[in-house]
């Protein structure tokens, strides 16, 4: 939701003179809004009163809809980690647009999510991936499978330009995205989208270079 309590609440005080409570799915969402950016920052240490007033409304009011603020920083957690906007970007990428311009614009959307998960967890005090790794994989699989068959898409209509198909050409890509955009693999210096593009369609060896390697013409 793209408005906070405070603004929602500002507009109804405006047009009737009081505030009209909002419903709870609204108060919710706008609830779980305030908490990411606090979390962002602060990480597990922000306050139930600092949430309630980045939303403007009473302590108390949260407490209508999360029973604590484990239940609360936990829903923050569930929004950063949705991949729902994301694959809606990406599907609105132009299947007209050159191969190179799609993927960049691929690339900088997974990547700008991928940035935005690695700091959120890092302010949770998360360093790595959970011990019940096997158990994550399965929880995350789902979504992983969504974001290849929207990759796969995006590259379908140049697919008999890749020596693999689309969807393992969709695997390499995200692997190398995660890889070149967490800050501890990349040691703080980061990949930029036009430069993975380029490792995966053009490799790291010059034209002239790749002409002359044995075995490769």
């Amino acid at each position: 939701m793209s408005h906070s309590l405070s603004t929602v609440a500002a507009v109804t005080r405006s047009q009737t003179g009081r505030a009209r409570p909002l419903p709870p799915d609204e108060r919710r969402a706008a609830l779980i809004a305030a908490t990411v950016p606090l979390v962002r920052e602060l990480g597990t240490k922000v306050t139930t009163r600092q949430i309630a007033e980045a939303a403007g409304v009473a302590e108390g009011t949260i407490f209508r809809v999360f029973s604590d603020k484990d239940e609360l920083v936990t829903a923050a957690v569930g929004a950063v980690l949705d991949p729902r906007p994301m694959l809606a970007e990406i599907e609105s990428i132009d299947l007209g647009l050159p191969l190179r311009e799609r993927m960049v614009r691929l690339t900088t959307i997974m990547q700008r999510r991928l940035i935005s998960v690695f700091g959120f967890m890092a302010a949770m005090g998360v360093k790595g991936p959970p011990e019940e790794l096997k158990e994550h994989r399965e929880t995350i699989r789902p979504a992983n499978d969504l974001l290849y068959c929207a990759t796969a898409r995006v590259l379908a209509p140049d697919a008999d330009r890749f020596r693999y198909s689309v969807h393992e050409v969709a695997r390499i890509l995200r692997l190398i995205t995660f890889s070149g955009s967490h800050p501890l693999i990349s040691d703080g210096n980061q990949l930029t989208a036009e430069q993975i593009v380029s490792v995966v369609l053009d490799g790291m060896l010059d034209q002239d270079t790749k002409a002359n390697l044995p075995g490769d013409n």
